[in-house]
């Protein structure tokens, strides 16, 4: 047999490490060539991994909510060559080695196997396996049946040889236990005395979703394995004590579902550990904050024609199967306002000391997930029309609140929207997106007293009414190109026909 360890691949974007989210294999599993076999969260966006080889998954070297460096081991498949696969623990690191690539696959320079079905190659249907976004899955991981512990296959190997990474190093226990269970060993030490507990994936969730430390807990499981019941026991025994001021709630302290009324009460203090897109998001607005110049200015304004133009729009054939919003209109007028004033739509070089001048516009819209906030832009939204930036805008959404926006698609902004009006909030001054220009604040959409009509038919009258604050980077930007961007939009939202004359 051959073990093969698969590396985290490099996701790009100058990311370097990423969490483990989700195993959607265990120890025992088939794989064939391109599964998906774990979900991992960059600082970006959660990443589906397919597998580049075929065969039995032989160790799962970390846990789900493990942070790994890119080049980290996290999974071993034994790929069956050179006869039956021993129902032992992994061979010793001599044997781990990758196998030699095969005649009709080429070598890489960092030593990963290259070529058909592969990452980044051409599968057996023609078509390219991706790291982001991987849509061609030809298969599904198959669980491999569960033998019987009294009768094994075949005799186990001796516990002295497991590696570090896939046996207990405390009190070590059989082999065949870790297949016939499918148990996934962490690869970082829990609990205080350094002891890896023995787990499935799905009860590792549970215990992170409890805040129960597995190292803690008395396992009364075949072969020492912690079981569902043993991590339900610990909880409701810390949940009596009062015990509860480490627990998670996948980083929402709201979501803690699973326990009682007076278990919530006893919750002082709930940490979430910074990672991922929050991690992310908090260092480059501190970035952004203390490196651009910001400038925020203000218009209040009445939108009373954009709210009948949605309503226009709604019932028109042409947008009947897509959401249209305020949001929409606002996208396209922006894009119309830069044609006017494209002097907003650039860049600031430091080590080049130039400003760069786009003739495109990639728009960003803020979005917020349960993960953190994220920015996915449109590319080129200024050459969209108002029913292909609808599609555009309705299918970033929700890929954003999926979590699954790739890296690609939240790098290169030019220009954001931050919609804080569906927050019922009237208006912001908002952080800009680093190596963007200008970001503009939508406020809440309003019925107001509105003055209307002059000289002798002035009335007050209930308009529809918004704010839009716009923050743009002052080394680029001076005050007469924000303030005449701003007015153009607003503009276009007053009255959506002057898009006619000026698009």
């Amino acid at each position: 047999m051959a073990l093969r360890e698969f590396k985290l691949p490099d996701p790009g974007e100058g990311l370097t490490e990423a969490d483990i989210v989700t195993w959607h294999v265990a120890v025992g599993d088939t794989v064939k060539v391109n599964d998906v076999v774990v979900e991992i969260e960059t600082a970006k966006s959660l990443v589906e991994l397919p597998v580049p080889f075929a065969g039995t998954v032989s160790a799962l070297h970390v846990a789900e909510g493990d942070t790994v460096e890119v080049g980290t081991a996290i999974i071993t498949v034994d790929d069956g060559v050179g006869g039956p696969a021993a129902p032992a623990a992994p061979a010793p690191a001599a044997a781990q080695e990758p196998a030699a690539p095969a005649a009709s696959a080429a070598s890489g320079s960092d030593g990963e196997e290259i070529g058909e079905g592969l990452i980044g190659g051409t599968t057996s249907t023609g078509r390219t396996a991706v790291l982001v976004g991987y849509g061609v899955k030809q298969t599904e991981a198959v669980r491999r049946p569960r033998k019987g512990a009294a009768a094994p296959a075949a005799a186990p190997a001796p516990a002295a040889s497991p590696s570090p990474a896939a046996a207990p190093t405390a009190a070590p226990a059989p082999a065949p236990v870790q297949k016939s269970t499918n148990v996934s060993i962490s690869a970082q030490p829990e609990g205080a005395t350094g002891a890896r507990a023995l787990a499935k994936p799905p009860v590792r969730k549970l215990a992170k979703d409890l805040g129960v430390d597995l190292g803690s807990v008395t396992p009364t499981g075949d072969g020492g394995v912690v079981t569902r019941a043993d991590v339900e026991a610990a909880a409701a025994g810390a949940g009596a004590d009062g015990e509860w001021s480490h627990a998670y709630a996948d980083g929402d302290p709201d979501d803690i579902t699973t326990r009682s009324g007076a278990d919530r009460m006893g919750v002082r203090e709930v940490r979430t550990p910074i990672k991922g897109v929050r991690k992310h998001t908090a260092q480059a607005m501190v970035a952004s904050a203390f490196t651009a110049p910001h400038v925020t200015e203000w218009v209040t304004v009445d939108v009373t024609a954009t709210m009948d133009l949605v309503e226009n729009l709604k019932r028109d054939r042409e947008f009947r199967d897509v959401k249209v919003t305020p949001l929409l209109v606002l996208a396209k007028a922006m894009c119309v306002a830069v044609r006017r004033n494209p002097g907003i739509n650039a860049a600031w070089d430091e080590a080049a000391q130039e400003i760069v001048l786009k003739h495109y516009v990639n728009l960003g819209i803020a979005a917020a997930t349960p993960r953190g906030l994220v920015v996915p832009n449109i590319k080129d939204a200024d050459r969209m029309t108002m029913r292909e930036l609808a599609d555009a805008i309705a299918a970033l959404t929700a890929t954003a609140r999926e979590g699954r926006t790739p890296p690609a698609d939240m790098s290169g902004g030019t220009l954001t929207i931050t919609n804080v009006g569906v927050f019922g909030v009237d208006a912001g001054t908002p952080i800009l997106n680093p190596g963007e220009s200008a970001i503009l604040a939508f406020g809440s959409v309003t019925r107001r007293p509105w003055v209307v009509g002059t000289g002798a038919d002035e009335r007050i009258e209930p308009r529809w009414v918004t704010t839009l604050a716009l923050s743009f980077d002052h080394r680029l930007v001076d005050g007469e190109l924000g303030s005449r961007f701003l007015a153009d939009v607003a503009a276009l939202l007053a009255d959506p026909a002057r898009g006619l004359v000026w698009g």
